[in-house]
């Protein structure tokens, strides 16, 4: 598995989505913000506490999740 350690997951926050350091910023916020064309700056400008490398964490972790496969085991 991939090491995501700017990645975290709180049951109380944000519906138990997955989140940039605890904070109330999903990676679903901000693969979207990307995705739109802004830029790692920008992002930064909207969300002053977020660091270039949670952009970057935060992308790789959508596309390892993209990547995912599910494997039906045995009952």
């Amino acid at each position: 598995m991939e090491e995501f350690d700017r990645i975290t997951f709180d049951s109380e926050q944000m519906g138990g989505k997955p989140c940039i350091r605890h904070q109330r910023v999903t990676v679903g916020t901000v693969v979207g913000l990307v995705a739109e064309g802004h830029s790692f700056d920008e992002i930064v400008d909207l969300y002053p506490y977020l660091e270039r490398e949670d952009i970057t964490q935060a992308l790789r972790y959508a596309a390892w999740r993209a990547d995912e496969r599910e494997v039906m085991l045995a009952s």
